[in-house]
């Protein structure tokens, strides 16, 4: 009547081991989602040879989808187009957060994927569509490794977005109680949601009644 997917054994004392799933579905923020139908979208895309799809969790407790791309052309691929093509396509749940550009992806010797092999994803790698622009002054600067702390990076330029670096509703009450411990309490969750990149948040912060008495918005010499 009911199936899960999911893969068990019965063990004689009654209990259940779970050993997997049947499929390749996985969880992530919340949303039940198959591997498979972002590689067939991005396998579409003219640019894209080859794909592979996977759930990382190299900083331990946040979970991100790492797309693994080859290019079908010598000319490589345009991660921000292959991005902006997914998000026309499925919800943003579905999205990756990285885009890994690879010349092939890792196999076994029995010819199926190496899911092992597939190498942690960089802070360029997540950053698609940012500058990379360093913090301008002390408020950004501030920002900037509050950003990366949340999110588990290295780090992080002022014009990219926290949500595509890996940001979701959960992590952004995170960024909220970190903001509010340099800035004040005087902001909300709708001003993070509107604000999602360092540079638009910072000029937000800037521009408040009082802003110029706060140490936190002193530009840095």
């Amino acid at each position: 009547m009911y199936r899960t997917g999911d893969v068990v054994r019965w063990r004689r004392d009654g209990l259940l081991d779970f050993l997997g799933r049947v499929d390749d579905q996985v969880k992530i923020r919340g949303y039940r989602v198959e591997p498979g139908e972002i590689e067939d979208a991005l396998t579409r895309l003219e640019s894209v040879a080859h794909a592979a799809v996977v759930v990382r969790e190299d900083t331990p407790g946040v979970k991100r989808l790492a797309a693994y791309l080859v290019p079908a052309a010598s000319d490589g691929i345009d991660a921000v187009a292959v991005r902006a093509a997914l998000a026309a396509e499925l919800p943003e749940y579905m999205v990756p957060s990285a885009f890994v550009v690879l010349d092939a992806l890792p196999l076994t010797v029995n010819g199926k994927l190496d899911r092992k092999a597939l190498p942690a994803p960089t802070a360029s790698d997540m950053a698609v569509g940012g500058t990379g622009r360093a913090p301008r002054d002390l408020t950004e600067k501030t920002l900037c490794n509050v950003f990366a702390e949340v999110l588990g990076l290295p780090d992080v330029g002022i014009d990219d977005s926290f949500f595509d670096l890996g940001g979701h509703s959960l992590l952004v009450m995170s960024l909220l109680h970190e903001v509010r411990e340099s800035f004040g309490p005087d902001l909300g969750v709708a001003d993070l949601l509107a604000r999602p990149t360092v540079a638009e948040l910072a000029a937000f912060l800037a521009a408040r009644p009082g802003a110029g008495s706060r140490e936190a918005v002193t530009d840095a010499p």
